[in-house]
Protein backbone atom coordinates (compact mmCIF):
# COMPACT_ATOMS: atom_id res chain seq x y z
CA UNK A 1 0.00 0.00 0.00
CA UNK A 2 1.31 3.42 -0.77
CA UNK A 3 2.20 5.46 2.21
CA UNK A 4 -0.01 8.13 2.38
CA UNK A 5 1.31 11.08 4.29
CA UNK A 6 4.30 10.27 2.45
CA UNK A 7 5.10 14.36 1.01
CA UNK A 8 1.42 15.42 1.68
CA UNK A 9 2.55 18.81 3.17
CA UNK A 10 5.57 19.29 1.35
CA UNK A 11 5.10 22.91 -1.27
CA UNK A 12 4.54 21.14 -4.80
CA UNK A 13 6.71 24.05 -6.73
CA UNK A 14 5.73 23.30 -10.10
CA UNK A 15 1.81 22.73 -9.03
CA UNK A 16 2.51 25.95 -7.21
CA UNK A 17 3.48 27.68 -10.18
CA UNK A 18 0.85 26.43 -12.31
CA UNK A 19 -1.87 27.57 -10.20
CA UNK A 20 -0.56 30.93 -10.43
CA UNK A 21 -0.22 31.30 -13.99
CA UNK A 22 -3.38 29.85 -14.80
CA UNK A 23 -5.88 29.52 -11.79
CA UNK A 24 -5.84 25.75 -12.31
CA UNK A 25 -4.07 22.38 -10.99
CA UNK A 26 -3.83 19.23 -12.95
CA UNK A 27 -6.14 20.82 -15.70
CA UNK A 28 -8.94 21.31 -13.13
CA UNK A 29 -9.99 25.15 -11.19
CA UNK A 30 -9.20 25.85 -7.92
CA UNK A 31 -12.62 25.88 -6.91
CA UNK A 32 -13.17 22.35 -7.85
CA UNK A 33 -10.08 21.13 -6.18
CA UNK A 34 -11.86 23.26 -3.37
CA UNK A 35 -15.13 21.24 -3.65
CA UNK A 36 -13.16 18.25 -3.71
CA UNK A 37 -11.22 19.08 -0.51
CA UNK A 38 -14.90 19.73 1.25
CA UNK A 39 -15.95 16.29 0.00
CA UNK A 40 -13.06 14.27 1.34
CA UNK A 41 -13.25 16.07 4.52
CA UNK A 42 -17.50 15.21 5.41
CA UNK A 43 -16.38 11.32 3.76
CA UNK A 44 -14.04 11.42 7.15
CA UNK A 45 -15.99 13.20 9.04
CA UNK A 46 -18.65 10.79 8.49
CA UNK A 47 -16.53 7.99 9.99
CA UNK A 48 -16.05 10.55 13.28
CA UNK A 49 -12.40 11.67 12.91
CA UNK A 50 -12.86 14.57 15.05
CA UNK A 51 -8.60 16.04 14.94
CA UNK A 52 -8.13 19.04 12.21
CA UNK A 53 -4.66 17.99 12.01
CA UNK A 54 -5.53 14.41 11.08
CA UNK A 55 -8.05 15.38 8.91
CA UNK A 56 -6.00 17.79 6.86
CA UNK A 57 -3.82 15.38 6.06
CA UNK A 58 -5.46 12.78 5.36
CA UNK A 59 -7.90 14.70 2.84
CA UNK A 60 -4.53 16.35 1.25
CA UNK A 61 -3.12 12.67 0.90
CA UNK A 62 -6.32 11.95 -1.28
CA UNK A 63 -6.24 15.12 -3.32
CA UNK A 64 -2.61 14.34 -4.46
CA UNK A 65 -3.61 10.95 -5.17
CA UNK A 66 -6.56 12.48 -7.26
CA UNK A 67 -4.09 14.82 -9.23
CA UNK A 68 -1.79 12.90 -10.09
CA UNK A 69 -4.48 10.52 -11.90
CA UNK A 70 -6.29 14.02 -13.41
CA UNK A 71 -4.49 14.66 -16.42
CA UNK A 72 -4.59 11.37 -17.57
CA UNK A 73 -8.24 10.94 -16.86
CA UNK A 74 -10.22 14.19 -18.04
CA UNK A 75 -13.81 13.21 -18.36
CA UNK A 76 -13.65 13.12 -14.32
CA UNK A 77 -14.10 15.67 -12.07
CA UNK A 78 -11.72 16.58 -9.27
CA UNK A 79 -14.84 15.74 -7.20
CA UNK A 80 -15.05 12.39 -8.39
CA UNK A 81 -11.21 11.23 -8.91
CA UNK A 82 -10.94 12.61 -5.25
CA UNK A 83 -14.00 9.85 -3.66
CA UNK A 84 -12.97 7.43 -6.15
CA UNK A 85 -9.56 7.64 -4.54
CA UNK A 86 -10.52 7.54 -1.06
CA UNK A 87 -12.49 4.55 -1.25
CA UNK A 88 -9.50 2.49 -2.89
CA UNK A 89 -7.42 3.92 -0.02
CA UNK A 90 -9.87 2.71 2.47
CA UNK A 91 -10.74 -0.42 1.02
CA UNK A 92 -6.87 -1.52 0.85
CA UNK A 93 -6.38 -0.16 3.59
CA UNK A 94 -8.67 -2.33 5.03
CA UNK A 95 -7.57 -5.73 3.36
CA UNK A 96 -3.98 -5.10 5.23
CA UNK A 97 -4.41 -4.34 8.34
CA UNK A 98 -7.68 -7.17 8.56
CA UNK A 99 -5.34 -9.53 6.31
CA UNK A 100 -8.44 -9.97 3.86
CA UNK A 101 -7.97 -10.28 0.23
CA UNK A 102 -9.26 -7.58 -2.36
CA UNK A 103 -11.12 -8.76 -4.95
CA UNK A 104 -12.52 -5.63 -7.55
CA UNK A 105 -14.38 -3.10 -5.22
CA UNK A 106 -15.15 -5.69 -2.24
CA UNK A 107 -17.95 -3.32 -1.08
CA UNK A 108 -18.43 -5.76 1.94
CA UNK A 109 -14.85 -5.69 3.13
CA UNK A 110 -15.33 -1.91 3.07
CA UNK A 111 -18.97 -2.22 5.12
CA UNK A 112 -17.52 -4.34 7.63
CA UNK A 113 -14.83 -2.64 7.82
CA UNK A 114 -16.06 0.68 8.74
CA UNK A 115 -18.32 -1.09 11.20
CA UNK A 116 -14.97 -2.28 12.51
CA UNK A 117 -13.37 1.03 13.02
CA UNK A 118 -16.31 1.65 15.68
CA UNK A 119 -16.83 -1.24 17.55
CA UNK A 120 -13.17 -0.91 18.15
CA UNK A 121 -13.13 2.72 19.20
CA UNK A 122 -10.73 3.96 16.62
CA UNK A 123 -12.43 7.76 16.48
CA UNK A 124 -11.69 7.87 20.23
CA UNK A 125 -8.61 6.03 20.76
CA UNK A 126 -6.84 5.62 17.53
CA UNK A 127 -7.29 8.37 15.13
CA UNK A 128 -4.31 9.22 14.03
CA UNK A 129 -3.35 5.12 12.93
CA UNK A 130 -6.00 5.52 10.28
CA UNK A 131 -5.24 5.14 6.81
CA UNK A 132 -1.66 5.20 8.38
CA UNK A 133 1.17 2.28 6.95
CA UNK A 134 1.78 -0.70 9.08
CA UNK A 135 3.34 -1.63 11.95
CA UNK A 136 0.22 -0.41 13.73
CA UNK A 137 0.50 -0.63 17.67
CA UNK A 138 -0.37 -4.54 18.06
CA UNK A 139 -3.81 -3.84 20.46
CA UNK A 140 -5.19 -1.51 17.58
CA UNK A 141 -4.47 -4.15 14.79
CA UNK A 142 -5.91 -7.05 17.14
CA UNK A 143 -8.82 -4.63 18.20
CA UNK A 144 -10.06 -4.08 14.41
CA UNK A 145 -9.59 -7.72 13.56
CA UNK A 146 -11.88 -8.69 16.77
CA UNK A 147 -13.95 -6.08 15.51
CA UNK A 148 -13.90 -7.44 11.93
CA UNK A 149 -15.12 -10.93 12.77
CA UNK A 150 -17.74 -9.71 15.21
CA UNK A 151 -19.53 -7.51 12.41
CA UNK A 152 -19.90 -10.59 10.39
CA UNK A 153 -19.56 -12.91 8.46
CA UNK A 154 -23.09 -13.59 8.88
CA UNK A 155 -23.80 -9.25 8.79
CA UNK A 156 -25.51 -8.31 6.06
CA UNK A 157 -27.32 -5.16 4.77
CA UNK A 158 -30.28 -4.72 5.95
CA UNK A 159 -32.88 -3.40 3.31
CA UNK A 160 -36.08 -1.13 4.17
CA UNK A 161 -38.75 -1.36 1.82
CA UNK A 162 -41.82 1.43 2.41
CA UNK A 163 -44.61 -1.03 2.98
CA UNK A 164 -48.47 0.39 3.37
CA UNK A 165 -49.90 1.54 6.84
CA UNK A 166 -51.64 -1.11 8.66
CA UNK A 167 -53.53 0.25 11.38
CA UNK A 168 -55.07 -2.99 12.42
CA UNK A 169 -58.06 -3.33 14.31
CA UNK A 170 -58.49 0.22 14.46
CA UNK A 171 -58.82 0.89 10.72
CA UNK A 172 -61.97 -2.29 10.49
CA UNK A 173 -63.61 -0.60 13.15
CA UNK A 174 -63.60 3.13 11.49
CA UNK A 175 -64.71 1.41 8.17
CA UNK A 176 -67.59 -0.78 10.22
CA UNK A 177 -68.86 2.38 12.41
CA UNK A 178 -68.42 5.05 8.87
CA UNK A 179 -70.67 1.80 7.05
CA UNK A 180 -74.35 2.10 8.29
CA UNK A 181 -74.17 6.64 8.54
CA UNK A 182 -73.20 6.16 4.56
CA UNK A 183 -75.95 3.36 3.78
CA UNK A 184 -78.51 5.73 5.93
CA UNK A 185 -77.48 9.31 4.23
CA UNK A 186 -77.71 7.23 0.75
CA UNK A 187 -81.02 6.38 1.83
CA UNK A 188 -82.29 9.50 2.86
CA UNK A 189 -80.90 10.96 -0.42
CA UNK A 190 -82.87 8.82 -2.84
CA UNK A 191 -86.30 9.41 -0.71
CA UNK A 192 -86.22 12.71 -0.98
CA UNK A 193 -85.12 12.50 -4.57
CA UNK A 194 -88.20 10.70 -4.90
CA UNK A 195 -90.41 12.44 -2.82
CA UNK A 196 -89.52 15.65 -4.90
CA UNK A 197 -90.49 13.65 -8.28
CA UNK A 198 -94.10 12.70 -7.00
CA UNK A 199 -94.84 16.65 -5.64
CA UNK A 200 -93.46 17.49 -8.75
CA UNK A 201 -95.58 14.53 -10.59
CA UNK A 202 -98.62 15.79 -8.66
CA UNK A 203 -98.43 19.62 -9.65
CA UNK A 204 -98.09 18.95 -13.15
CA UNK A 205 -101.18 16.93 -13.35
CA UNK A 206 -103.59 19.34 -11.26
CA UNK A 207 -103.82 15.71 -8.84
Amino acid sequence: MDVLLESTLAPDRAIEEGAAVSGQMAGRSLDEWNAAYEKVERYLCALRLRNKVVLAQLALGVLRRARQRAPYEPHLSATELAVEEMDHLISDWFAEILGQPVTGHDQMLSTRGRLALLLANMPNKWQDQFLSPPPWPPEFAAAMREAFLRAGPDFQLARMTPRPLDLGPVATLVNISRAPYFKVAFVASWALFAAALIMLFLRTHHL
